[in-house]
């Protein structure tokens, strides 16, 4: 007998489809329910590795962990990993099979991909009490309905209710949420349930006559109405939820422990990928995270970090256009402070022979570091451990490029003090490690170096655990839809499916 499952979907992009799927999944475990994330189709920058190496949306990893599972290929069948703004690597079952413009997918790709992606969906039902899909984007995109696997058209195929999210913050949630009911077809408004209002400011009670309205006129419930909450923006998939030049989303408050704060500038590279490797840092007490796009930016850093990207080369022709590449190489000539992973520590190489991403040959690197870099067509995606600074270390692979070092001394080594990966040229760092700044003891010890470095009296706090704050905000998370939904509806939908005679609201989807 299969699980229970309901699909979240969004009346837009970012209406916290992510972060409501991960509150529903921690709801769920702590009630004692056998509960896995699941979607179908996702574009990201941001992924996971899983423990038999394949590729996932890190929007799904972060989901799984809220339901205290172990992530599997079968939560995200399908990732796309844009390349530009017409075409993404995809990967299918954790593992890319090709490049595609967005036409070639959508013009018959993705269509035959629907049943691998319900065949993995049934798959998890059949192991699971219940399954909780994330949709993307809009599920009244009628433009692609036709090619839809991941949110009207898997809700269809594995008759599963949908709940539609609206963000209230942008303002219009009541339109949003008739329009995107009447664009649907009569097949598909049979199973959206009802609606979830999110980022709601104020008092709820001023809000209540529109829900009563809307369910006058749509026939459908509103199953809670979310309050505004700072900070739960974990693992986004879409975008980068942060002003350019403001602070990254978790930093801290706090006061440092020592006499100074500590400044971080992420330089903003396009296509940029995993920057979520940074929310450790931020996470510390007097550790300042931004994102900059210009070298003046750079003068104040005490550290600068070149994140990952989808294009190397790409991200370096960017940094020499406005100036940073010569303000990096500055720095490092001065002793400061510069780490680069996965793309950026390629970046920061003598040299990139690029004839898979890019296809643009050999490009001269910034040569902070005697590593020479050669793409092969096979991606790496491992899961590593070792050791850096004297402390364990772990973190994830995801790359084309191979670097061949030649100099410099050993970042992360195994037991035997052997290189792992990764060189050190006084006090520029570059690896592929993604996640290695997650472990506490090397974070503080790595954090130490960059202020010694620096000329900063600044103290790592003895106790600040990634982890623990991680699991504090899934935490929040449960609590907003356990405090704030109808729990009780919600679990009927899950285990029952929709309603049955809900109303049809014209016009419907064109023919």
């Amino acid at each position: 007998m299969s699980g229970g499952g309901l699909l979240v979907a969004g009346t837009t992009s970012d209406a916290g489809k992510s972060v409501v799927t991960a509150g529903i999944c921690r709801w769920l475990v702590r009630q004692g329910v056998k509960v896995a994330p699941f979607k179908g189709q996702n574009m990201s920058l941001n992924s996971f590795v899983t423990r038999e190496g394949a590729e996932i949306g890190r929007a799904q990893a972060m989901q799984a962990q809220a339901a205290r599972v172990e992530p599997s290929a079968l939560m995200n069948p399908v990732l796309l990993k844009p390349g530009s703004d017409r075409s993404s690597q995809v990967v299918l079952m954790g593992k890319p099979v090709g490049e595609l413009s967005a036409r070639g997918y959508h013009g018959g790709r993705q269509a035959a991909l629907l049943d691998t992606v319900v065949g993995c969906l049934e798959e998890l039902r059949g192991s699971y009490d219940a399954v909780i899909c994330e949709g993307a984007g809009s599920p009244a995109e009628i433009n692609l309905r036709r090619t839809d696997i991941v949110n009207m058209g898997i809700a269809r195929a594995a008759r599963l209710p949908v709940l539609v999210v609206g963000d209230i913050d942008r303002g219009g949630v009541f339109a949003s949420f008739f329009g995107t009911t009447a664009l649907l077809a009569p097949e598909d408004q049979e199973l959206l349930a009802g609606y979830l209002v999110n980022k709601f400011r104020g008092d709820v009670s001023l809000l209540e006559p529109g829900l009563d309205m809307l369910k006058d006129l749509t026939g459908r419930a509103t199953y809670g109405v979310l309050p505004f909450q700072h900070g739960l923006g974990i693992d986004e998939e879409d975008g980068l939820r942060v002003s350019l030049r403001g602070s990254v989303r978790e930093s801290q408050t706090a006061a440092p422990v020592g006499e100074d704060v500590l400044r971080v500038a992420v330089c903003a590279v396009p296509l940029m990928s995993n920057f979520t490797d940074v929310d450790a840092l931020a996470a510390e007490p007097g550790v300042v995270v931004r994102f900059v796009d210009r070298a003046e930016e750079l003068v104040d850093a005490d550290l600068v970090v070149v994140p990952g990207t989808r294009g190397t080369v790409k991200a370096l022709q960017w940094l020499r256009e406005r100036g940073l590449a010569d303000a990096i190489a500055r720095r490092a000539a001065e002793g400061r402070p510069v780490l680069g992973i996965c793309g950026g520590f390629q970046v920061l190489g003598n040299s990139i022979e690029d004839d898979v991403e890019s296809r643009a040959g050999t490009v001269d690197g910034l040569g902070l570091l005697p590593v020479r870099v050669r793409f092969e067509k096979d991606k790496t995606l491992a899961r590593p451990v070792g050791e850096a600074l004297g402390e364990p270390v772990e973190g994830y692979e995801i790359h084309h490029g191979v670097a061949e070092v030649s100099g410099g001394e050993a970042f992360i080594s195994d037991d035997n003090g052997h290189s792992l990966d990764g060189c050190r040229v006084g006090a520029v760092w570059g690896t592929h490690w993604h996640g290695s700044l997650e472990a506490d003891g090397f974070r503080r010890a790595f954090l130490r170096e960059v202020a010694a470095a620096a000329g900063r009296r600044f103290v790592p706090a003895p106790d600040t655990s990634f982890g623990a704050l991680r699991e504090e905000q899934l935490d929040r998370l449960g609590d907003l839809i356990e405090e704030h939904a109808d729990t009780d509806a919600l679990w009927r939908l899950i285990e029952s499916g929709a309603p049955s005679g809900l109303p049809f609201i014209p016009p419907g989807a064109p023919a």
